[in-house]
């Protein structure tokens, strides 16, 4: 609500009008003005009101003068949002493009255990292999977190979340991309990948994934 100017007050002197002695007779002695009323004194445990600044130089009210709150919200960190990072490929190629850019984020220094990879249509050979010694040992590799591990859109959501998640849409049911970039982009912690055709990941994205 904005703060409307109060209008200059006229004050005259604190011992009153003067007084013109008339023609043979002693003036009066004029009666003093009486002052503002002193503040009402403050009640134990609770504040007093507050005393009003003199006129003409009336502060705004504390409330407009407050400055933004500093509660539990205010020092909280906001959530991390992960970059995006786009690298168009077909549907046959993602698996390859992302295999390259697993070699890329390990070459500039990123640690295995930091990569994640979700594919949407046939599996990475590796998971393949691992899950043919049965998915206990599979997914003891994956709590280990000492390599890139690699999962299809079914498994995903049993994944931890890593620094960094590659996904690969190579194929699969019609809403396994939208499934597969759901479940990476709650798991990336710093940047997401997503080989495959923009303009079908485009248009998940563009639906709030």
């Amino acid at each position: 609500m904005p703060l409307i100017p109060e209008e200059p007050q006229i004050h005259e002197s604190a011992q009153g009008p003067r007084a013109t002695p008339a023609s043979g007779r002693t003036a009066p002695t004029p009666r003093p003005v009486p002052g503002p009323r002193p503040a009402a004194p403050s009640r134990p445990g609770r504040p007093g009101p507050l005393r009003p600044a003199p006129p003409m130089q009336r502060t705004p009210r504390d409330v407009a003068a407050k400055p933004a709150s500093s509660g539990p919200a205010a020092g909280a960190a906001a959530p991390v949002t992960p970059q995006i990072q786009l690298i168009p490929a077909s549907v046959e190629g993602a698996l390859d493009a992302a295999e390259e850019a697993v070699d890329l984020l390990l070459d500039s220094g990123r640690a295995p255990g930091d990569v994640l990879v979700i594919t949407t249509g046939e599996q990475h050979p590796w998971a393949a292999h691992e899950l043919s010694f049965g998915e206990t040992s599979y997914w003891a590799q994956h709590d280990a977190g000492d390599d890139v591990f690699y999962a299809d859109v079914t498994s995903a959501a049993r994944a931890a979340s890593r620094p960094v998640v590659v996904v690969a849409v190579n194929g699969g049911p019609e809403d396994a991309a939208a499934r597969a970039l759901s479940a990476a982009h709650s798991r990336a912690g710093a940047l997401l990948i997503v080989c495959g055709d923009p303009q079908r990941i485009n248009s998940v994205l563009g639906a709030g994934v």
